[in-house]
């Protein structure tokens, strides 16, 4: 293992709040906070196209870092993409204006997985933990550096579907249709997230998130037999392979969006992560008693909030924060923020989770 000599963290709160520690002020982090709803982020896109600065380190370090210049934030989130996995495992992956990303040739049928390969993470995804060491040093221990991945079942969905999808039919349908083969390439997709997150802790990652993004299509069932059963296999995978390289220990946060309460509390009562993200059709004060106290939570204000007035915004900060209370708990979004919030918007909401 490379040895990096980091700068030593000044602002651990984050860090603090995932293992359940006293914090004094709430720790606040924004899903997507590198994006384009900065005035600078939309600059640089008009020179770099959209996957050229995921792959590119130095482009990579310096949109993860805009936010952190501009706001009071308490963490930073390493700019990449949840679909650079389908692209290392041989999927091609474009990022289409006004669309989103789309998968020209996704997987129709189980044999279509003949076209997957393997990958050398190291090798095919050692762009993204070039990026992360070379953001730690730049980070001069301002805030900790958060790693991540999407789910397997989310990124599957992408790779059957094709593209973003209001029902995702086609995706689901192999949950029916195919169990075995879905099985199969759920753990074919769970096998390189764990050589990916544990590749980015020997990169300089402090927190990990993984990104179930589409839990929503999922009923307690399907939850428990498509998603839970590979949320376990991670996290116990990579904090296994983390032991074994003696790398730092880093608390990891799930994130099923949309995921019932039912399942929340499923995952929660496991005890695989130190995190547990909402999303804003969760309430706090229900989460908190059915969580249960070891656990920290993470959201969950409604992205659209903050296009309230800043007085608004403020508050809403505020009544969440009372909500959740101050004990194991890290404010953000209840998903990534839109990319016409206004700036003064995101400025108000992070003082008013200070201000608590």
């Amino acid at each position: 293992m490379k040895e990096h000599n980091f700068p030593q963290l000044l602002n651990n709160k984050l860090l603090k709040a995932a293992r359940g520690e006293k914090v004094d002020t709430v720790p606040v982090w924004i899903m997507r906070q590198a994006g384009r709803y900065l005035p600078e982020f939309r600059e640089f896109r008009t020179k770099h196209d959209f996957f050229s600065i995921c792959q590119t380190p130095t482009l990579a370090c310096e949109v993860t870092l805009q936010p952190i210049k501009r706001f009071q934030l308490d963490a930073s989130i390493i700019f990449s993409d949840i679909l650079v996995i389908p692209q290392a495992m041989g999927l091609t992956v474009e990022m289409r204006p006004g669309v989103g990303p789309v998968l020209p040739r996704p997987l129709v049928l189980p044999a279509d997985m003949s076209r997957l390969r393997k990958p050398n993470v190291n090798e095919d995804l050692g762009y993204v933990g070039e990026a992360i060491t070379l953001t730690r040093q730049s980070l001069q221990g301002k805030v900790p550096l958060i790693g991540f991945t999407g789910a397997p079942w989310t990124l599957m969905s992408y790779m059957v579907q094709g593209s973003g999808s209001s029902t995702m039919a086609q995706a689901r349908s192999w949950l029916y249709k195919y169990p075995e083969a879905s099985h199969k390439l759920l753990q074919m997709i769970t096998d390189v997230v764990i050589e990916y997150l544990v590749m980015q802790v020997t990169a300089g990652a402090q927190v990990l998130q993984v990104f179930e993004s589409h839990a929503d299509y999922f009923d307690d069932i399907l939850f428990e037999e498509f998603s839970l059963k590979y949320f376990k296999q991670i996290s116990e995978g990579v904090r296994k392979q983390v032991k074994e390289k003696n790398l730092p220990e880093v608390p990891m946060i799930a994130f099923p969006k949309g995921a019932t309460l039912t399942s929340l509390e499923v995952l929660a009562k496991l005890e695989l992560y130190e995190v547990i993200g909402l999303d804003w059709t969760i309430d706090p004060v229900l989460a908190r008693s059915r969580l249960g106290p070891n656990v920290t939570l993470q959201g969950n204000l409604d992205p659209c909030a903050l296009y309230a007035s800043e007085d608004k915004v403020y508050e809403y900060a505020r009544k969440m924060v009372k909500a959740f209370g101050k004990d194991r708990y890290i404010a953000n979004l209840g998903h990534g923020i839109l990319p016409d919030i206004p700036i003064k918007s995101v400025e108000a909401f992070i003082r008013g989770v200070h201000s608590v």
